[in-house]
């Protein structure tokens, strides 16, 4: 671990760049010393700090830029900007030829076939799955799964934990308050609902992109295959193995002067009909046997999605039955506002009506005084 420390730390400014700062400081700060500090620091921004932890359960914290991240892991920028904290971005997991690039809620890192980069931060669920898979591997080695997949089951775990448990807590909040509402209708009980139900439709977004994002890992079996690290890393340590001593065995020299063997010389259309006819045979065995042995690598891989799947799905329908609740209590209440409303125009038409018969009884009585007005006159 020590000596991949050297080779992932790097300056933030380059050494070119920090003599040509150092050399033009003081004019700068004669001209213009806020620009001079703030271009500063806008070239030692890309230097971030972040957990490395190996496959024995050691840990180290070091700071990488994001070229160095790049090389190393054989990532394009785009997949590295997912995992910036400036942005909000929605979760997603990528599965690339050397990596897996993990971003569930406040868990971003990116996972490799010997080591796990996870980028640092003050949120608790950082410190949380750090200090959990420290543990497991440390205390679980005898587990069958690779370090990858171990690696991304405790940050789905806990992603589906912090869910779930923010999923029980609005709960446990709404429930009472749609209850006194139904009861009493107030301004404050209507919006203290709003801000509820403002809060339930944002969590189920987050809910929702998780559980799409697993099914379509679950539905894609490319995806899942790339994402086998341990694997293609040994396939490819095998294959560099076999090409070196192929080399080796070919690269007998021949001498010019010595006579060649009649019953070892081939033409060049010969040759190249043996080398299309192996192709082809290979291709054929190899396309049968490609997919069975992708269908066993990734077996444990998508049980483990599986799993969690159901979890997340779990959660999805819980945030779906009180949402229904939230339209069932609102339903009720549009129903008792509406009856409250058709009492009171009753009451306004036999307010009206009232109001007619008494107009036309004080109507009836001012006539008829004044018909005995005038008859007294007379």
């Amino acid at each position: 671990m020590d000596e991949t420390q050297d080779h992932y730390y790097s300056s933030s400014l380059p050494i070119s760049l920090s003599h040509d700062v150092g050399e033009r400081s003081y004019s700068n700060a004669q001209i213009n010393r806020g620009t001079g500090i703030s271009g500063l620091k806008k070239r030692g921004h890309g230097s971030r700090s972040w957990i490395k932890i190996g496959r024995d359960g050691n840990f180290q914290t070091v700071r990488l830029d994001k070229a160095t991240i790049m090389r190393h892991c054989s990532l394009p920028s785009r997949d590295l900007r997912l995992l910036d904290p400036m942005f909000i971005y929605p979760s997603a997991i990528l599965g690339r030829e050397k990596a897996i690039v993990v971003n569930l809620e406040q868990i971003r890192c990116i996972i490799t076939a010997d080591e796990v980069i996870l980028m640092n931060s003050l949120d608790g669920s950082v410190g949380q799955y750090r200090s959990e898979l420290c543990n497991r591997l440390e205390n679980e080695k005898a587990d069958d799964l690779p370090f990858e997949f171990r690696a991304l089951e405790l940050a789905l775990e806990l992603t589906c934990t912090s869910l779930d448990a923010q999923v029980n807590e609005l709960e446990m909040e709404i429930y009472p308050v749609l209850d006194e509402l139904a009861t009493s209708i107030s301004t404050l009980n209507l919006e203290r609902v709003r801000r509820f139900k403002g809060h339930l439709l944002a969590l189920t977004q987050r809910v929702q992109k998780v559980r799409d994002e697993i099914e379509h890992l679950m539905d894609d079996d490319g995806d899942m295959a790339e994402m086998c690290l341990t694997e293609k890393k040994r396939r490819s340590d095998t294959y560099t193995v076999n090409d070196y001593f192929q080399t080796n065995a070919s690269g007998r020299v021949i001498s010019k002067s010595a006579p060649a063997s009649p019953e070892r010389t081939f033409s060049g259309v010969q040759m190249l009909q043996r080398a299309f006819s192996s192709i082809g045979n290979s291709s054929k065995h190899g396309s049968s046997m490609s997919s069975a042995d992708n269908a066993e690598r990734i077996e444990p891989l998508e049980m483990l999605l599986e799993a969690y799947f159901i979890v997340i799905d779990n959660t999805l329908n819980t945030l779906l039955s009180l949402k229904e609740y939230i339209d069932d209590t609102e339903d009720f209440i549009n129903i008792k506002l509406g009856n409250i409303q058709n009492q009171l125009i009753q009451f306004e038409l036999l307010l009206t009506a009232a109001t007619l018969v008494a107009a036309v009884f004080a109507a009836v009585a001012g006539t008829r005084k004044c018909l005995q007005l005038k008859l007294q006159q007379q």
